[in-house]
């Protein structure tokens, strides 16, 4: 899941949740109430097993430097 899309569904759920103080609370306080819940719900999505695509893309990358460097050595 890419961190844009994250950050939207958290945004829709928190709306969907709150659509009732909506019409009473500022678009602001909203944005202000994702960007501090974000953190925490990201740190359960990791518990549940499931990474950014932007974590996901450096541990790829990370891995495939290391491939690299094992065939290296062994074919010295």
């Amino acid at each position: 899941m890419s961190d844009k899309d994250l950050k939207d569904a958290l945004k829709r759920i928190i709306e969907k949740e709150l659509s009732g103080f909506s019409k009473l609370l500022p678009k602001d306080v909203i944005s202000d109430l994702e960007k501090k819940i974000s953190p925490q719900v990201e740190s359960i999505i990791e518990k549940s097993g499931y990474i950014k695509k932007s974590k996901y893309e450096n541990l790829e990358r990370i891995i495939e430097g290391l491939e690299k460097r094992i065939n290296i050595l062994e074919e010295d």
